[in-house]
């Protein structure tokens, strides 16, 4: 397999560290809002990428973060008068949603930056004792132009960053030896929280989290550190110089991002009303039509997100479910114990097509022309299965088919609405379990209902539901 490294801005031959396993370290949300559809492509593509090393075999140790604390954590909690714990654990909660509605797996490991901060002081008395960090006034700062490899994945001159640099700093820039040194630790303010550390109480600057984090659950070294394009610089640049200066050792093999999301060929932002949530684009398609849709590009190239685009995208997915249909009731209804001539040669273009679906798959993950050769595989189903279709040729074209969906993460059986008379007998038995106080079979049942688009509301005339 093939990968485009953004370190070298090559192709290059993967080869793990390990022989059948990597350690795939994805930089996850900041929890206080729900994700953007614009979050939503890393965590599929990277996903997808996941689900294809374990079909080629390898034992795939996949860690993702969740941001737990931060300013606008912080800033939420105090407008809603709670702990900033409240927050980051109600949309932790929320994401997981999310995620499972588009079919993306549950990481290895979902490490929370509140739950390292003991790793991420010991990073930052490392890189003090090897001169590489100082402190001024309660805040800890990298010395950037000490790490000589400073700008290495960005491809940035440190000379042309001195001007309008994005950093992390908390106080003044005269506390700094250079404008270009990012911040490790910064001390508390009122109404935030905060941990003990050597340099007084505060809390880990965001780019040390994900140095710590990694270290913690995959080791000094990653085989694949991916994310979107957006956290090359500075965060990915700011890891490399904090990991590898503290470790002495290469950070991560190789670097993977994915390209921008626009919304109607604009770049999504609140100001233009083109802002969408994962949750709201679920009220209009379903999730697994997204998933499709981000897939049914190269994670490279940008992506623009629109309504014909998304609907297109719809009708593909039909396609394939359709043809999947077709070919497990065949299958079931077939009397006809072996394959004809033709079927078996049939098999053989069966074969071809899977591997040049996995040639696509190895080409740096090329999705859209997997997804090409899936189509292929539908029009030869349809152009080939028919009443007198054998039994043992249709189960090898259903299972084809199904395994190479699955690996894209995309389901091939349609999800069941619920009829109207199913939702009123579970909330009929929600009321129940209400008055006999068995409140975990009442929540059960409540969520159960969301996860099928339909909310409950208890009002003074009853229980009132809506799809959503």
């Amino acid at each position: 397999m093939k990968i485009y490294n953004t370190m070298t801005r090559r192709k290059e031959e993967f080869v793990p560290i390990r022989e059948g396993k990597v350690g795939i370290y994805v930089c996850g949300p900041t929890v206080y809002d729900y994700i953007h559809i614009g979050n939503a492509r890393p965590m599929i593509v990277f996903d997808t990428l996941r689900r294809y090393l374990t079909y080629k075999g390898y034992e795939v140790n996949y860690v993702s973060n969740f941001t737990d604390v931060d300013d606008k954590i912080i800033k939420r909690a105090n407008e809603e008068g709670v702990d900033s714990t409240v927050i980051s654990e109600r949309y932790i909660a929320e994401v997981k949603k999310d995620m499972c509605g588009m079919n993306v797996q549950e990481a290895t490991t979902h490490p929370k930056a509140t739950e390292e901060i003991p790793d991420m002081i010991a990073m930052i008395e490392t890189l003090i004792e090897k001169g590489y960090a100082y402190e001024v006034n309660g805040t800890v700062y990298f010395r950037t132009r000490q790490f000589k490899d400073y700008g290495k994945l960005s491809h940035k001159n440190l000379d042309d960053l001195r001007s309008g640099n994005r950093s992390l700093k908390v106080s003044g820039e005269d506390e700094k030896e250079d404008s270009l040194d990012f911040v490790l630790w910064k001390p508390k303010k009122e109404g935030e929280p905060f941990w003990n550390s050597p340099w007084g109480e505060g809390r880990p600057g965001w780019h040390l989290e994900c140095s710590c984090m990694s270290k913690k659950y995959i080791g000094d070294v990653i085989d694949i550190h991916a994310g979107g394009e957006d956290l090359i610089f500075p965060h990915h640049e700011n890891e490399i110089a904090q990991s590898e200066a503290a470790n002495g050792t290469e950070f991560a093999r190789y670097w993977m991002h994915n390209a921008f999301l626009k919304i109607n060929n604009e770049k999504m932002s609140k100001s233009l009303g083109n802002f969408f949530t994962v949750r709201e684009i679920s009220e209009k398609y379903p999730l697994q039509v997204i998933r499709f849709f981000m897939l049914s590009a190269h994670y490279r190239s940008p992506l623009n997100f629109s309504d014909d685009l998304v609907e297109a995208a719809k009708n593909g997915l039909e396609r394939i479910l359709t043809a999947y249909e077709k070919v497990t009731d065949t299958a079931k209804k077939s009397t006809v114990p072996a394959m004809s001539a033709e079927e078996e040669e049939a098999v053989v273009k069966i074969e071809e097509l899977k591997k040049k679906y996995e040639a696509a798959m190895d080409d740096d993950l090329n999705t859209a022309d997997a997804i090409s050769v899936i189509f292929e595989l539908v029009k030869l189903l349809n152009t080939t299965v028919n009443d007198g279709a054998s039994k043992p040729y249709c189960e090898t074209m259903a299972a084809t088919l199904k395994q190479l969906c699955d690996i894209l993460g995309i389901e091939t059986v349609r999800e069941q609405e619920l009829l109207d008379a199913d939702i009123e007998r579970l909330i009929e038995e929600r009321q129940q379990a209400r008055k006999n106080k068995d409140f975990a079979r009442a929540d059960e049942i409540r969520n159960t209902l969301l996860e099928q688009g339909i909310a409950l509301e208890d009002t003074r005339e009853g229980v009132k539901w809506k799809k959503i």
